[in-house]
């Protein structure tokens, strides 16, 4: 009987809101203040009271001329959270509690019951308003942001600073978890591209032409310190190898060419002097590992260690790099340079190396400037600088790479080589003189892996 009177109580209340509300009795005054309809939200309370078990959230205009009993909470527009289909015909029957049936239920267990009642009543009046004013329900449970964040400060002891830390709220879930973090003393990076570009010409193309095959695979792995656990030290270290192979259509003796044959090792080492400036020592050595021929001929143009060379120089480097680390900037200036220049094979002719000669030694300067810029997410610009002097001649490489990222296995690369060499004779046939110039194009596979 119980359960009946409030649920008569329950319904004749709702019963009253519709019919105030069909009424016009909210005002346009209270339309402004208050978007939502008659009953924004049920919730249940812990009250024994019919009034305290739930609350209508409403505005109190509404409350004084409907003269409900109902206690007023706090005004708010119902979230949707989810949605179960219920049986109205079902509406504040009594719930089977713990396997019991309310018939067969003792005394102990009606105050069970009837709040079991109540509770499905209400989950029936807040699905039944939902579906009736899907306007006044503006927000969904899934899409509202986190509620805003704590901190709280506090005095670090060792290092007399102020630091900020989270407070927890009551969501938070207390977990005991521990991770450990290896320290990192090292950064790799490797990157691996194999690119092709190829034409073919029939043999009656009315402009003419050849069949060509190009190709051309770039290494490079990168070591360095890491500055985050080594802030005045720098230590660099990169090998990089550069094969490139074309189709010889105009060679009687061969039916390939080499393009590009280089493997080069640059390494750096410096101790920090001031901010971004490290007292440094820089060395390069490159040279090629396959014989080169002259076309139709059987004369060497190169071979392994003929030529190779080494530079070592002492002086000073800047380092630079912006916050998110798309633009980094270093440059080495070394006063005091010393360059070696070896030639191995006798049927190689290398200039500044006379008959006989397998090695010569240089002083002077060098210096050399790095760039590298992240233009896009899928676009790098990369440029290096060298240029070394024993005030006799001067020499100067200028090596230029864009680098298309297609996706994680495609790429296309530009790469341009400039180089200046005062010590070149003038050949007749040849305007370029002191410059020398080689651009490549490709389009290939690529393959990266890096722990920065």
């Amino acid at each position: 009987m119980r359960v009946k009177s409030i649920t008569i109580t329950l319904i004749s209340i709702i019963s009253a809101l519709a019919s105030a509300t069909a009424q016009n009795v909210v005002t346009p005054v209270d339309r402004d203040m208050y978007p939502g309809k008659v009953v924004s939200n049920l919730i249940a309370s812990d009250s024994d009271s019919v009034a305290d078990e739930f609350r209508f959230f409403f505005p109190d205009t509404i409350a004084r001329r409907v003269n409900t009993p109902m206690i007023l909470g706090n005004y708010r527009p119902m979230v949707f959270d989810t949605f179960v289909i219920m049986d109205s015909l079902k509406i504040g029957k009594p719930q089977k509690v713990d396997g019991i049936k309310s018939v067969a239920s003792p005394e102990a267990f009606y105050w069970l019951e009837d709040a079991a009642g109540v509770i499905d009543l209400a989950r029936h009046a807040r699905q039944r308003y939902m579906v009736d004013n899907p306007s006044s329900v503006p927000y969904n449970e899934r899409f509202l942001p986190d509620p805003p964040k704590k901190y709280r400060a506090e005095v670090n002891p060792e290092t007399a600073k102020i630091t900020l830390s989270e407070e927890p709220t009551h969501n938070d879930i207390n977990m005991d978890m521990t991770v450990d973090f290896n320290r990192r003393n090292w950064l790799h990076s490797f990157t691996g591209s194999v690119q092709f570009s190829q034409a073919y010409v029939s043999p009656n193309w009315y402009q003419g032409g050849n069949n060509n095959l190009n190709m051309i695979a770039n290494a490079v792995f990168n070591v360095k310190l890491n500055p985050a656990f080594h802030p005045k030290l720098l230590f660099e270290t990169t090998v990089a190898y550069k094969l490139g192979l074309n189709s010889a259509p105009d060679d009687s003796l061969r039916n390939y060419s080499i393009s590009e044959d280089l493997f080069q090792v640059n390494s750096k080492f410096g101790y920090k002097a001031a901010n971004r400036w490290y007292y440094s020592m820089t060395g390069q050595f490159k040279t090629q590992f396959l014989n080169n021929y002259k076309k139709n001929t059987t004369d060497l143009k190169a071979a392994f260690l003929s030529p190779s060379e080494l530079n070592v120089g002492v002086g000073m480097t800047y380092n630079y790099a912006n916050k998110p680390k798309t633009f980094t900037f270093d440059a080495s200036i070394s006063p005091l340079s010393w360059n070696m220049k070896t030639c191995i094979n006798d049927k190689v002719d290398v200039k500044g190396i006379d008959p006989g000669q397998t090695v010569i030694h240089e002083f002077g300067s060098s210096a050399e400037g790095k760039m590298k810029w992240q233009m896009a997410n899928n676009i790098t610009y990369q440029a290096r600088l060298f240029m070394f002097t024993d005030y006799d001649y001067y020499q100067g490489d200028l090596e230029n790479t864009i680098s298309f990222q297609i996706n994680r296995f495609l790429s296309s690369q530009i790469y341009v080589h400039l180089r200046y060499d005062s010590s070149t004779p003038r050949q007749k046939d040849n305007d370029w003189h002191v410059w020398q110039l080689k651009e490549i194009f490709s389009f290939g596979f690529n393959y990266k892996f890096s722990t920065y």
